[in-house]
């Protein structure tokens, strides 16, 4: 069969990216339905959580290692059938093994590591297509997480609606079909490469390039501002605000990926005309407010549109960031972006994994888990104020092996 052309292969990544959104946003829809069905607590939830982006973070570190060997191809076909069957896994397992918990965490390990590598690949082979505004391409990318999440909420929640939340072991086997007919359509696309393999640097040269290790930070903060939120935004809206599961999940975690969504379109319009640091400083003061306001808010239509305001503030980190250190290191290649992904998912794992370990402290109080991980936006933003008063910006960092040896 001929080979199909450059825009498949971005409709496929886009596809990839809503299977990343599947993977990671159908399991949090059910945490109270797990707690109450299975007995699960809420700490043990949450290292269902931290299973899921942990596996995705090994996925990362290895994947620096195999992908280039295996081949784009080969890797992105494997992850999306994990992704599919870790789903039917989901639906399966916790009714057949005598410890419902291990079922979950068995399915979870398994769609991880599709989805870590999805991550890692998903993102240098956008970056690799012909393309004039590789920043406008990288964070059109980063929507279509967005755009999944949405669907993922929406359409589950209608799901539950019409068949009752019981029969969600259906709806996740239906899910699955999305990252098994992508693994298909992966088959055909054409798969351009960032740098030849003799071209790209290594792990080692990575880790010795001092701008990557800023990098690497923002990606940590990235993904537990993110993660935290859209994570126990269902659980924190039906409990902490004490709204119904269906209103919670439209406006809570629906609400989240919307806004989420919107930022990283306009910021694929309009991002060549913004100076990416003064954007992610802004970003971090608004998911500053937003954490503020669900954590803090006595009414809960203004804990619901914190959700907003963090998605909308923080939908520029991830993609901005991925541009920002390609532009600075530009060899970095499969190695890069392997590393960065790893930096974002030890925040994904940390972030929500810490709020419910808090909530659980306070009795099940979800909203002490929020207010707890305010504390990484404001990390972010003393770091960059820091940077700020320098003298040496950030942008006097060497960038590349060759200014390291020059220095």
């Amino acid at each position: 069969m001929k080979k199909l052309g450059v825009r498949h292969t971005i409709v496929a990544c886009y596809s990839g990216y809503i299977t990343q959104a599947i993977i990671n946003n159908f399991a949090p829809l059910l945490f109270l339905t797990f707690n109450e069905s299975y007995g699960i607590s809420l700490t043990l939830i949450g290292t269902m959580i931290t299973v899921n982006f942990g596996v995705q973070l090994l996925t990362d570190l290895f994947a620096s290692k195999f992908a280039d060997r295996l081949g784009y191809r080969t890797c992105m076909v494997g992850a999306h059938l994990l992704a599919g069957t870790g789903l039917i896994l989901l639906a399966v397992l916790p009714n057949v093994l005598p410890v419902p918990a291990a079922g979950l965490f068995i399915a979870s390990a398994i769609y991880a590591v599709g989805g870590g590598l999805i991550e890692v690949l998903v993102s240098p082979v956008v970056e690799a297509c012909p393309s004039e505004n590789k920043k406008a391409a990288m964070s059109l990318l980063h929507s279509f997480y967005c755009w999944g999440q949405v669907a993922v909420v929406a359409l589950s929640t209608l799901f539950f609606v019409l068949a009752g939340i019981d029969n969600w072991m259906i709806l996740a086997v239906i899910w699955s079909a999305v990252p098994l007919l992508n693994a298909v359509y992966f088959l055909f696309v054409p798969i351009y490469c960032l740098v030849d393999e003799e071209d790209g640097m290594r792990v080692a040269q990575v880790l010795k390039t001092r701008s990557f290790w800023l990098f690497a930070f923002l990606f940590i903060c990235a993904g537990s501002s993110e993660i935290a939120v859209s994570q126990w935004a269902s659980s924190f809206a039906e409990s902490g605000l004490n709204v119904s599961k269906t209103i919670g999940d439209l406006f809570g975690p629906c609400m989240f990926a919307i806004c989420m969504g919107i930022s990283r379109v306009l910021f694929s319009l309009f991002g060549v005309k913004i100076a990416i640091r003064p954007a992610l400083m802004l970003s971090a003061a608004g998911c500053i407010v937003g954490y503020a306001m669900c954590a803090f808010s006595p009414v809960a239509w203004v804990g619901l549109a914190g959700c907003g305001v963090v998605g909308l503030f923080v939908g520029i980190m991830w993609p901005g960031t991925f541009s920002y250190a390609s532009e600075r290191i530009p060899k970095g290649g499969t190695a890069m972006f392997a590393l960065l992904a790893l930096a974002g998912d030890a925040g994904c794992m940390l972030g929500p994994s810490a709020v419910g370990a808090i909530a659980d402290a306070f009795g099940g109080n979800i909203r002490a888990g929020i207010a707890f991980g305010m504390a990484v936006p404001v990390a972010m933003l003393v770091v960059f104020a820091v940077l700020c008063l320098k003298k040496r910006s950030a942008d006097a960092f060497p960038h590349t092996m060759e200014e390291i040896k020059k220095n």
